[in-house]
This record gives structure tokens, C-alpha cells and sequence, in this order.
């Protein structure tokens, strides 16, 4: 069907977007005249360059990736479809719309005009709802509709294309976050009598794990065995390692393996699951007796706990006796060593994301071991314990390195205060899995300090 020519107009450079824009025009023209669509002054800042198809084989050829948009006749017979009127819901509808539906899915990234009679609303209503940007009539087609229509067409797909990957990215991320929120984990110390509070928080952007790890759990027996741990590297692939280092520890402890018999066991997991032969983990690991004033200490490369005791300062266990970490020797041993708690005690395990972090915007030093042991000491005479203690070192570190830690950061603080157990507190509830910002069951108290 012959479309008629629109008359040439001047656009306002107003109307017109900046830079040039190419159209991609198909319909049909038995009588050999092909469409003609008004080019654009060159002075109104916007040219509209033109190509034409006369069938949807020759338009797939024409569609490049410079095409901005493309004007569809939605009279363009397609071979195959009954181009009968139909009722505007059954088959007839459908084939007059056979056109349109081909050249979306063939272009789904590129803006579509449809072309019809003034006297079909309805079909061009229905090419909209279809998934064409906009429509126009053939009557109307002149340079000021087209241009606008052009104009509008292609900033519209831009937004749709913008708003369907914001909507894929938010369910990705929603997606991610309840995966990893599950693979976070959940301490076990019903009936252990001792008080828990973590920390912990990825150096990835948006993410909710890293590779740091950390799990604490009580056996049948009474004891409590307490783990942190630390992929070098901070991806998700180490992030997914950390996941089944803890896991992997959990099951193994539970089935009553510790000290140099359960870091073997892991540095088989790690060995078998690592990507490169150069990833390692450190690790360390502590078993409380079911009284809570004794700890057996296995050290894998990891810095020492610091322990906070009734009335005096905090300092670090021993860690001479440790051994390397998990993944660089294949018949390391790792002893473990007999540490005195005492009655009243706070224990803080963390991995080096918390000392590593710079002491000042633009310098080089590091906060270190015994920076970190200051600092705590003297949120301890400020009569800090517990949860705060824990949550005013964490702000304190980031806010001496300037900002946000790009390590990953994981600390968690066990505490034993038997004036607490006596007055009948001495079961610890069920705690809830960690997130990124916090974790600590429900109504668990303070430690002592």
C-alpha cells in the first residue's frame, strides 16, 4: 500500500535530540514507490538518515546496530498469516499483528513505530499493548509528528531497557542476599551459658559474604568449640571456599574431631575444593570445657584471640606454637595449646581485615596486634563490655583508617560472667544466623567486661 509523502517542514532544534539518528523504514509498495519519510534539516541540529525494507527478510539484513528505530507498516503482509479482518481478539487480529510481533522479537533492543489507517485505533492501541513504543497514522506523517514521534519512541526504549535491567539486578541481588543470608551461619550454645555478639562485614560492594568465616557450636558433651577463619582474597569464589570451610568444620566437630586431626581434615576439603593451587586459609580455633574456665587454642596462620579477664587488662593468648596456614605445607601439624580463662572472661576472636586497616588517611602504618590490644583496653576503661565493647572497636578501627575497611571483616566475642549463670541465666538462647552488620541472639546478655 503507498503511503504518502508528508509534506517538508522545519523542525525546531528545540524539538530535536543531539546527534544524528538512523530509521529503519519497512512496508510494502507493490506499485514500486517507496516510502518517503522527511529528512531533517541539517540547521535544527538533528538528522534522521533512512533506510528502507520492502520485506521483513530484507529489514532483518538492513537492522544494524545503529539503527535507532524502526517505522513499521502494520499493512505488511507476512507469508503464511491470514490477513483477514478478524474481531480485534481472534485470529484475524493476530495476523494483522504478525508483522509487528516478528520484528520485536528480531529487534528487542531496538524502538518501534507503528504505521497504520486513521480509521484503525484500535489496531494501533493493540500494537502498543503488543510492545511497540508508539504508533502513528499515515495521514499525520508529517516532519514535526515524526520527529517528535522518533524522538519519543527511542527514549522510551532506553527507559524500558533501563527499568527491565534495574528490575533483573534487583531480583538478582534479592536472589544473592537470601542465598547468602542462608549460607551465614547460626551458632549453636543452648545450654552453654555463655553470651555471643559478631561482627561482620565483606570488603565486596553489596555483598553479604566474604571470604572470612566464622561458626560457634556445643557438643553433646558440654563443650563449646568457637572458629574463625580467613580465604586470603575476598571474591566470591573465596567467599564460597570460606562457606565450605565452615561447613565442613561443623560437620567434623560435631562428629568429635578437633585440634590437629580436624585442621587436617579441612586442609584435605581445602586442597580438593580451592581453584589454584596458590589459596590458602588461615584458621584459628577454640575449644571451651564444659566448666568455661579452660580453652585448648589451635593457631593455622591466624593472629591469637584476646582475652579480656575480670579486672585486668586484655591481652593476647599465646602464639608461639602455631603452625601455618591450611593449603601451604601438605603434612603440617598444628598443636594446640592449653589456655587458662578463669571464672569471669570475655574472648575476642577476629580475622586480620581488623588489624590490618591504616591508622590515619595517607599513611602507610597499620593498626597491628598491639595497636588493636591498646585500643580495647581503652574502650575498657571507659567501662565498655559486651556488644558495645564489641561495636565501638569495630567503628573505631573504620574510623581510623578513614573509611570503610577494604578487607573483609569478621569478629565475634564469646564472654562467661557466672554471677549471670547463678542468677539463672545460664542458658544461652538459640542464636540467629549473622548478617553483614550484626549478629546476636535474642535476649542474650552482655559479657563481663
Amino acid at each position: 500500500m503507498p503511503v504518502p509523502v508528508p509534506q517538508q517542514r522545519s523542525v525546531p532544534a528545540a524539538e530535536t535530540s543531539h546527534g544524528d539518528l538512523t530509521l529503519l523504514v519497512i512496508e510494502d509498495d507493490p506499485a514500486g514507490t517507496t516510502i518517503t519519510v522527511p529528512e531533517l534539516s541539517a540547521a535544527a541540529g538533528t538528522r534522521v538518515r533512512i533506510r528502507t525494507a520492502r520485506n521483513l527478510t530484507e529489514a532483518a539484513r538492513l537492522l544494524t546496530d545503529d539503527v535507532d528505530c524502526i517505522l513499521l507498516d502494520l499493512a505488511l503482509p507476512v507469508a503464511g498469516s491470514d490477513s483477514g479482518p478478524g474481531d480485534g481478539a481472534g485470529p484475524g487480529r493476530a495476523a494483522e499483528l504478525a508483522a509487528l510481533t516478528h520484528v520485536l522479537r528480531i529487534a528487542p533492543l531496538h524502538a518501534v513505530l507503528a504505521l497504520t489507517a486513521e480509521d484503525d485505533t484500535e489496531l494501533a492501541a493493540e500494537a502498543v499493548r503488543v510492545g511497540a513504543q508508539d504508533y502513528l497514522f499515515r495521514g499525520e506523517l508529517d516532519a514535526r509528528v515524526l520527529s517528535r514521534a522518533i524522538r519519543y519512541a527511542v527514549e522510551r526504549k532506553r527507559a524500558d531497557i533501563a527499568q527491565h535491567q534495574l528490575t533483573e539486578s534487583r531480583l538478582r541481588a534479592q536472589e544473592n542476599a537470601r542465598l547468602e543470608r542462608g549460607l551465614l551461619p547460626t551458632p549453636l550454645l543452648d545450654g552453654s551459658g555463655l553470651s555471643f555478639a559478631a561482627r561482620y562485614r565483606p570488603g565486596r560492594s553489596r555483598a553479604l559474604l566474604g571470604g572470612d568465616f566464622y561458626d560457634v557450636v556445643r557438643t553433646p558433651d558440654g563443650t563449646v568449640h568457637a572458629m574463625i577463619g580467613d580465604v586470603c582474597g575476598h571474591g566470591p569464589d573465596e567467599a564460597a571456599l570460606g562457606v565450605e570451610l565452615r561447613i565442613a568444620w561443623r560437620a567434623l566437630t560435631l562428629a568429635g574431631l578437633c585440634g590437629d586431626e580436624l585442621l587436617s581434615t579441612l586442609q584435605q576439603v581445602l586442597e580438593h575444593e580451592r581453584q589454584s593451587e596458590e589459596i590458602f586459609a588461615t584458621l584459628c580455633t577454640v575449644d571451651i570445657a564444659p566448666d568455661g574456665r579452660r580453652a585448648g587454642l589451635c593457631l593455622a596462620g591466624h593472629p591469637a584471640p584476646l582475652l579480656a579477664r575480670h579486672g585486668r587488662p586484655a591481652e593476647l593468648l599465646p602464639y608461639e606454637d602455631g603452625g601455618p596456614a591450611l593449603g601451604l605445607l601438605p603434612r603440617a601439624r598444628w598443636p594446640r595449646r592449653q589456655v587458662e580463662l578463669g571464672g569471669a572472661w570475655s574472648l575476642m576472636m577476629y580475622t586480620d581485615g581488623l588489624i590490618e586497616g591504616r591508622v590515619g588517611a595517607g599513611t602507610s602504618e597499620r593498626l597491628g596486634q598491639d595497636g588493636m590490644v591498646a585500643m580495647v583496653n581503652g574502650r575498657l576503661a571507659e567501662g565498655l563490655a559486651g556488644e558495645e565493647l564489641l561495636e565501638a572497636a569495630v567503628a573505631e578501627v573504620r574510623e581510623r583508617h578513614g573509611g570503610e575497611l577494604t578487607d573483609d571483616v569478621a569478629v565475634l566475642l564469646l564472654g562467661r560472667d557466672p554471677e549471670r549463670i547463678r542468677r539463672g541465666g545460664g542458658s544461652a538462647p538459640r542464636s540467629r544466623p549473622a548478617s553483614s552488620v550484626v549478629a546476636r541472639p535474642p535476649g542474650a546478655q552482655r559479657p563481663p567486661l
